[in-house]
């Protein structure tokens, strides 16, 4: 008697459990039964049975081998997938949890009533009555009613001087709540402050946004000091972004307070939006909350969703980390939210020394005008008339407040120094033989921040010195800018551009300069290409000649 053998037609589709393929299930009606006769030949696959008859009825061992391979394969790809979507529901849910919670509106600070000195504190009584009509998204918490009314309370240990009182959160708490944005598909908008260019410009934003696409927003240009050419300002930009090695879209000049820029910069979300969301990312007090404001602002004109958002939007203060949690904003008809994330505190600026009554202080709030030394329109402590004209400004050191100290040991004398910081910080020249003796006289006094006697005692001095040596490599141009990280910059420049005299006092060029700068022990100095700022700055800067490569990678900036 022939033997029987069955033979298996499977699709994919067709497997009763997709997790491990079945070829054999006698009960199911996917199997076609088919009876082979033998053949007079031997199989090669068992000696023993011979198969009789011909014909194309029956698949052969290479079909069959097929069939199996790729039930195998798509049971494989089925696996997968269903793997996939399962862990992509889980990273969502995590990822997304931070906005199921109720958060301050202000601050972005979970909302709690056990804790009245704490950040997202509320009343009872406010909580329940807002929890029954659903309506917590629109509680501003305790702590963002006082910022609002001037305040200073910060929240986050090691900053603004808050050794002495409750640690609310870290800044390394608060950068770990950015982290997932590397998994994410979102649009980051970064922002750096023109002011303090370098100390806030966060190099390794990279760490934090992964390879999601950044459009560079440059904040502040307001302050810029009179006659300044954007142009100018805006090549800089770039220029300086390029040797960072940061690819961005774009750069956008803009200004919070009056608006410049915003209109671009809202049509380049919306160019390079597609669906995700976006994120504004910055250094602690760099203007996010005023920039998302303005935002808003310029978008509620057309957008009667953005005009919606404004009602509840985030709080402004000169307090670095306000904003303590992701606050995320309806401001768009299609896809894709809009995010206020917590600043990345930084170190190395001066914001993280200095006690928060003196923070203000730090932040410009008018126009820069530059202050030259030597000038004649300054008088220097503890300097005769004349005296300072002999050798310029060789062997006197200049005070900066309290917070940076500049000695200098070796200039020719047609140099000066010309500064550009918040105007409420003095400035003051003294001999260098004599500069020990006026620091500890007059620190907290006339040397201010620190403010007061009585907080000097915490206060730890200048511990870090850097020298700088520069030279004049063209006599009608400053040799080169020295940033202070969170304060401000000065230039070394020729004494005639300083001075805007008509005709400038010709200067050696490749003579070298020495000077020594001191600063607390965490703040950094940075010594950087001059920025082209005033009426001077159009006239000395020069466009570097550019290469069909360059052209193409190089990002365009817009104000």
């Amino acid at each position: 008697m022939a033997l029987k053998t069955i033979s298996t037609f499977l699709s994919p589709f067709s497997l009763p459990n997709p997790k491990l393929p079945q070829f054999l299930f006698p009960n199911k009606s996917s199997l076609i039964l088919s009876q082979l006769p033998r053949s007079n030949k031997p199989s090669r696959y068992d000696a023993a049975v011979e198969l009789e008859g011909t014909g194309a009825a029956a698949p052969s061992p290479g079909e069959r081998f097929y069939e199996h391979h790729h039930s195998i394969e798509a049971a494989k790809l089925i696996l997968k997938d269903n793997k996939k979507k399962k862990k992509d529901k889980v990273k969502d849910k995590f990822l997304k949890a931070s906005v199921t919670v109720a958060s301050c509106y202000g601050c972005g600070a979970p909302l709690q009533t056990s804790e009245m000195e704490d950040p997202g504190y509320v009343d009872s009584e406010t909580y329940e009555l807002k929890k029954k009509h659903h309506q917590l998204r629109t509680i501003l918490c305790r702590r963002c009613r006082l910022l609002s009314h001037g305040n200073m309370i910060t929240a986050v240990g090691g900053h603004g001087g808050y050794s002495g009182g409750k640690l609310f959160i870290t800044a390394e708490e608060l950068r770990e709540k950015l982290s997932h944005l590397r998994h994410e598909k979102a649009l980051i908008v970064k922002l750096v402050d023109i002011v303090d260019f370098n100390g806030s410009f966060l190099s390794r934003v990279r760490d934090l946004a992964g390879a999601n696409p950044i459009i560079l927003v440059v904040t502040k240009v307001d302050l810029l000091p009179r006659d300044t050419d954007l142009n100018c300002v805006g090549d800089w930009v770039v220029e300086a972004t390029t040797r960072k090695k940061l690819n961005v879209l774009s750069v956008h000049l803009t200004s919070s307070k009056s608006l410049v820029g915003i209109t671009g910069v809202i049509s380049e979300i919306q160019k390079e939006k597609k669906g995700r969301d976006v994120y504004i990312l910055g250094s602690a007090n760099v203007g996010k909350s005023a920039f998302i404001n303005a935002l808003l602002k310029t978008m509620a004109i057309n957008d009667p969703v953005a005009a919606s958002a404004q009602r509840y939007k985030p709080i402004q203060s000169a307090v670095p980390g306000t904003t303590l949690g992701p606050i995320q904003i309806n401001a768009f008809l299609g896809g894709g939210k809009l995010y206020d994330t917590p600043g990345v505190h930084l170190y190395h600026r001066q914001t993280a020394v200095v006690q928060s009554e003196d923070l203000p202080v730090l932040a410009p709030k008018s126009r820069l005008r530059g202050l030259s030394f030597p000038s004649s329109q300054v008088v220097s402590d503890n300097v005769e008339e004349g005296s300072s004209k002999v050798n310029g400004l060789n062997s006197f050191s200049i005070f900066w407040g309290g917070l940076v100290r500049i000695d200098v040991l070796k200039v020719l004398p047609e140099t000066c120094l010309t500064f550009y910081g918040p105007k409420r910080i003095p400035i003051h020249m003294v001999p260098t033989h004599q500069a020990d003796e006026f620091y500890q006289k007059e620190v907290g006094v006339l040397l201010t921040p620190p403010s007061g006697r009585e907080k000097i005692e915490d206060w730890k001095g200048l511990e870090s010195e850097r020298k700088v040596q520069l030279k004049f490599e063209d006599a009608t141009r400053p040799a080169s800018d020295i940033a202070i990280s969170g304060l401000g910059w000065f230039s070394v420049e020729p004494i005639g551009r300083s001075l805007k005299t008509s005709e400038p006092k010709p200067i050696e060029s490749g003579g070298e300069l020495i000077l020594a700068v001191h600063v607390p022990r965490s703040v950094e100095i940075f010594v950087r290409s001059p920025l082209p700022v005033g009426k001077a700055g159009a006239q000395w800067y020069q466009y570097r000649e550019l290469t069909e490569k360059e052209e193409e990678v190089r990002p365009k900036w817009y104000f």
